[in-house]
């Protein structure tokens, strides 16, 4: 398979069935304990009003975020080869949980708050389950979604970028709808990826579709609040 130009936990070769088989299951398991600090990060942010990079302009909140998920997601693929690059993961998702919790306390205004994060997690597993599935069984090669997939993440940053000083609700709207389709096909792309035995390091894989399922659930919980909050 062709190697993604959005390198980060997309990079490997072909194996055995059984390596393969191996590396998808460390995967699912690595994916799972991730969650652990995602969802201790995001109680500890709701819990004591969190608010990294709030002291900034817009601008500099945006770039600050970015430089330091990638420097995390840098350090990663530095060290996915040792143990402590499972750490360094479990790191990394500790941060985007508290990065999430600006965006779940927003939510949690609403009276419907709690129906409306379980149901984007809901979706969000939905979604997942249906990508995983059709990655395992089809024999169809998704491998040249790739470089599509890596210049509509391009195209999104620009446009959240942008709206960063245009403040239009439509373009919100539009990006929240485009990350979810394009992390969606990441999904089917970065699992088929494990099963065909493009990417040997579990713990790239395990980056690649942690990444995927935080940009579904956060743009459909956006959504959901957008079109479903109940203030009353």
């Amino acid at each position: 398979m062709n190697e993604s130009p959005y390198s980060f936990g997309r990079s490997g070769s072909v194996t055995s069935t059984e390596t393969r088989n191996r590396v998808l299951r460390n995967t699912y398991w690595l994916l799972a304990l991730s969650m652990v600090p995602t969802v201790l990060g995001a109680w500890v942010g709701i819990a004591t009003g969190f608010s990294l990079f709030a002291a900034t302009s817009p601008t500099m909140s945006f770039i600050a975020f970015m430089a330091t998920a990638f420097g995390f997601m840098f350090a990663i693929e530095r060290t996915k080869n040792s143990g402590l690059g499972v750490f360094v993961l479990l790191g990394f998702t500790l941060f985007m949980g508290l990065m999430l919790s600006r965006l779940l306390s927003f939510i949690l205004g609403y009276t419907n708050g709690p129906q409306l994060i379980i149901l984007a997690f809901g979706g969000t597993g939905v979604i997942f389950a249906a990508m995983a599935t059709i990655a395992t069984v089809s024999k169809r090669d998704f491998s040249g979604l790739g470089k599509w997939l890596f210049m509509g993440v391009l195209v999104l940053l620009l446009a959240a970028f942008a709206n960063v000083f245009l403040h239009l609700p439509a373009l919100m709207l539009t990006v929240s709808v485009l990350a979810i389709v394009i992390f969606s096909a990441y999904m089917l792309f970065d699992v088929q990826r494990v099963v065909n035995g493009g990417e040997t390091n579990y713990i790239s894989a395990a980056l690649a579709i942690y990444l995927d399922l935080y940009n579904v659930f956060t743009n459909l919980l956006m959504l959901l609040g957008i079109f479903g909050g109940n203030r009353n």
